[in-house]
């Protein structure tokens, strides 16, 4: 047998082995984290088929194989690049003994702290002193909308007490746990351990890149809390009340033009026209809010995307889903926010077309930054007038949203834009702390004061959201992760500025799709994250472009937005010649935990829209009688 041959075999059978562990354990995680129904789904079965799924990650002699024939090869591309990504995510995921129990040990642990979460009665105190239950979703749109500053305050508290509930529910020896693995491993800490696997290089460049948007924004957050302060009084700064002084009158006057019901037709229709496909893939989508539901969208794929040895395509499953709740003002905008960023990271997974399903896979070593730069930039989309002026209409008279209630938005937001980036820097300062604490030193007190310092000194003050109630920092998956927002960020902004610089425009620019698929979705996790911003946008990824944004003065944000706003308003929206389901080349389920609300392969892209829609407002009466 020749070394080829040996290897397609070897390749072939390592493709196939380890796209039904992947499979198995994804249903497991999908099912678990939307509480679905059946004795199939537990928090064992999601133990075991991950730990079958690492096992083969994990097996030295699959890795030692991959390196012998990698070896012996010198002229099969294809093969070679396949071998080469079984060796660097193999690498990922080589433990020693101890290591390996470790990380069983962890991953129960883990596993019942996540069921612990998803069925904890969370919610807030009303003024009668009865318990009101809310999703952690419902309470941050509350800090957004309640016009009482007791409800607000009661939301904040209800978000508060998340944090002492997973601490008392094994967060403190998952922290120990997780720091032990990666000792044994040879790193400094876990942070460590999970940055150098998923980005390519370790904690300490990792806080060089993040120290210098830190410190070119500490005098830009500085600033914004003394003008929130000046202009909506000293209270505007407790944490229970900033989101609402920003934002709470206008969130009521945008809520009518952005109806959670009609949202999903708006995502489809702007995805279209910007040519996005997403190659055949089957995507379900549970959108709406309901008790013991995961309290955090995300987008997982069962089945991912690769080509075959046999040069035949595998299209990808995807599952993805948000919290709206459609009584809720605001939460229309909030949801289809989230729609358009998980839709993001289907399309983007999708299209990824190399020889093997790892490099379509969201684990290391998939940069973070890298996956979700992609969502990222799609969901800006709903920042930009243009995409108002074409896609946000009056629920009851279709009426375009008029460009005054828009100013008054960038008013209330734009001056205080720093605040969601200084937000996304604490996560990470927080876990780089978290992790470098002394074993002897964590406890549940140390932890809930080491989040509120880092709070006090990152965002100048206690945090909307505590730290403790992000959901990402329980999670094996996402946990060490949130520096890719802040990395994703800076190259949105980035390519933002490409598209603007080369096209002048990008809500329904057509060449955007096209362009995303080549310059990043194509390759997966074959070339680093870095070297894809550069070879697109031309420059290394810097936080320049978007402390230039931070910088822009009010005025000429007004401006611009208008122009932008006033053109999309005369152009009008894009009529397509062809029909959804052939042009973004997918299949869209709906569902609502186990039930399914709509298929497109039976009605259409659009007509299954339309079956959403009516569930919503069937639900809305149900609600309301």
């Amino acid at each position: 047998m020749t070394a080829a041959v040996e290897a397609r075999e070897f390749v072939d059978k390592f493709n196939a082995d380890y796209e039904t562990r992947h499979r198995a354990f994804e249903e497991q995680f999908w099912g678990t984290k939307m509480a679905l129904n059946g004795a199939r789904y537990s928090a064992e079965e999601l133990t075991r088929t991950k730990t079958e799924m690492e096992a083969l990650l994990q097996d030295k002699a699959v890795l030692e194989k991959a390196q012998e024939l990698r070896s012996q090869l010198t002229d099969d591309d294809l093969l070679i690049k396949t071998l080469d990504i079984i060796i660097r995510t193999c690498q990922c995921y080589q433990m020693n003994d101890e290591a390996a129990a470790i990380r069983r040990e962890t991953s129960q642990i883990e596993s019942s702290l996540e069921m612990a979460r998803n069925t904890m009665k969370l919610g807030y105190l009303l003024d009668d002193g009865t318990f009101a239950e809310a999703s952690s979703v419902k309470l941050r749109n509350l800090l957004r909308t309640a016009d009482e500053e007791t409800v607000r305050r009661a939301a904040y508290e209800g978000l508060r007490s998340i944090g002492p509930f997973v601490l008392s529910h094994g967060f403190v020896e998952i922290i120990k746990l997780r720091n032990r693995l990666a000792k044994s491993l040879g790193f400094v800490d876990y942070y460590d351990y999970k940055v150098t696997n998923a980005e390519g290089f370790g904690k300490d460049r990792l806080f060089e890149i993040l120290d210098t948007l830190e410190q070119g924004t500490r005098s830009i957050l500085e600033q914004a809390r003394k003008d929130l302060v000046e202009k909506y009084g000293p209270d505007a700064a407790e944490p229970w009340n900033m989101s609402y002084k920003m934002a709470g009158s206008v969130v009521a006057k945008m809520d009518p033009y952005f109806p959670f019901a009609a949202s999903v037709e708006r995502y489809v229709k702007s995805y279209a026209a910007l040519g996005i496909s997403y190659k055949g893939a089957t995507i379900n989508l549970d959108l709406l809010d309901r008790p013991q539901k995961y309290s955090n969208g995300f987008c997982h794929w069962p089945q991912p995307a690769w080509q075959k040895s046999d040069n035949t395509w595998q299209p990808s499953v995807a599952n993805f889903t948000s919290l709206a709740d459609p009584t809720a003002v605001g939460s229309g905008h909030t949801a289809l926010k989230t729609l358009l960023h998980e839709a993001g990271h289907a399309a983007h997974f999708a299209n990824v077309v190399q020889p093997s399903p790892l490099f379509s896979q969201e684990r290391a070593p998939t940069s973070v930054a890298y996956a979700e730069t992609q969502s990222m930039f799609l969901d800006s989309l709903l920042e930009d007038s243009a995409w108002n002026a074409k896609y946000a209409k009056h629920a009851k008279t279709s009426e375009v949203i008029p460009f005054d209630i828009l100013k008054e938005n960038i008013e209330a937001t734009h001056p205080f834009a720093v605040f969601p980036l200084r937000a996304m820097l604490a996560v990470s300062y927080f876990e780089k702390a978290l992790y470098e604490l002394p074993e002897e030193e964590l406890t549940e007190e140390s932890i809930e004061k080491l989040a509120d310092q880092i709070e006090l000194t990152i965002q100048g003050g206690l945090s909307p959201r505590p730290l403790l109630s992000v959901p990402h920092l329980v999670s094996d998956e996402a946990s060490c992760y949130y520096h890719g927002y802040t990395m994703a960020e800076m190259a949105v902004y980035q390519t933002r500025d490409f598209f603007l610089e080369k096209y002048g425009y990008i809500v329904d620019n057509p060449e955007v799709g096209p362009t995303l698929t080549t310059a990043y979705w194509n390759a997966g996790n074959s070339k680093p994250f870095l070297e894809l911003v550069h070879e697109l946008t031309g420059k290394p990824l810097t936080g320049d472009a978007w402390v230039k944004k931070l910088r822009e003065p009010l005025e000429d944000k007004i401006a611009k937005e208008e122009a932008n706003y006033n053109r999309a308003i005369q152009e009008g929206p894009v009529h397509h010649e062809q029909p959804l389901e052939k042009l973004l080349d997918m299949t869209v389920r709906f569902v609502h935990g186990d039930d399914l609300i709509a298929d497109s392969s039976k009605s259409g892209v659009i007509g299954a829209c339309h079956e959403f829609e009516s569930y919503i407002h069937a639900q809305l009466a149900e609600a309301a009688s």
